[in-house]
């Protein structure tokens, strides 16, 4: 097969295939945007469960107030109100090791932990003696625990989902509180790649739910700043936040 080759669509006069299905149809009318998407990503329908967790993984990232993103995307849109497009690439840009990007990190921790064999409380200690972060824990706000990460640890032991991945970010959580004075919550990061990983989506694809989540958030945030502004307040509110202190 050529290398120059596509599996996922093609347009044609009279129709739109997608993953050989017909858009029109196959696909208009008889699946959700969840289906859809998973379709979309793996090339075939998901099961129960697959569809199940999309969802709450999906519902779980999405809003969680005028976080970073949300403030870049807003502030973005008051710069600049008819760019719309803008706005939302500048919420999503800052997807990385701190906020959204997050569970790509838990994703590949967990990975190394199951392929290597290793045990967490040895990768705590290393992560910790390297003066690194352990992924997936911590959080400015919810204490002492995160309850989207219980909640999906929760329905995932609840519909048998929990194996492998599930236990090893468990396993973290116990050594990192055996480790600190203060234990830290488990975050929603956490989870979503643990159960992601146990359903079998490959670590890459992990980041894509926390992305897809955020820019339906993104976009409702976007919505009412056009109705109620408020990207010049969060401006006004960053200056008299900060002091300027001159040179040295």
């Amino acid at each position: 097969m050529t290398e120059k080759a596509t599996r996922i669509a093609r347009a044609y006069p009279d129709r739109v295939e997608v993953r050989g299905r017909d858009l029109a149809g196959d696909l208009m009318g008889h699946v959700s945007f969840t289906e859809y998407f998973h379709l979309l990503l793996t090339g075939r329908e998901p099961t129960d469960d697959e569809r199940f967790f999309l969802d709450v993984l999906l519902v779980s990232i999405a809003e969680h107030g005028l976080m970073p993103s949300n403030v870049a995307a807003r502030m973005t849109l008051a710069a600049d109100p008819g760019s719309l497009h803008g706005a939302v690439a500048a919420g999503i840009l800052g997807a990385g090791s701190v906020v959204l990007g997050a569970s790509e990190e838990c994703a590949r921790l967990l990975d190394d932990l199951r392929v290597s064999g290793r045990d967490p409380a040895d990768a705590v200690r290393e992560l910790r003696a390297s003066g690194a972060k352990v992924p997936g824990f911590g959080h400015p706000v919810h204490r002492p625990v995160d309850p989207r990460a219980e909640r999906i640890l929760e329905l995932a032991d609840e519909r048998g989902v929990s194996a492998t991945h599930v236990d090893l970010a468990r396993r973290l959580r116990d050594a990192l509180a055996r480790q600190l004075d203060t234990p830290l919550p488990m975050n929603v990061s956490m989870p979503i790649a643990a159960v992601l990983l146990d359903l079998d989506y490959p670590v890459h694809a992990v980041k894509a739910i926390p992305i897809l989540g955020r820019t339906a958030s993104l976009l409702a945030h976007l919505a009412e700043e056009h109705e109620r502004p408020v990207g010049f307040v969060l401006a006004g509110a960053a200056e008299e936040a900060v002091e300027y202190l001159g040179p040295e």
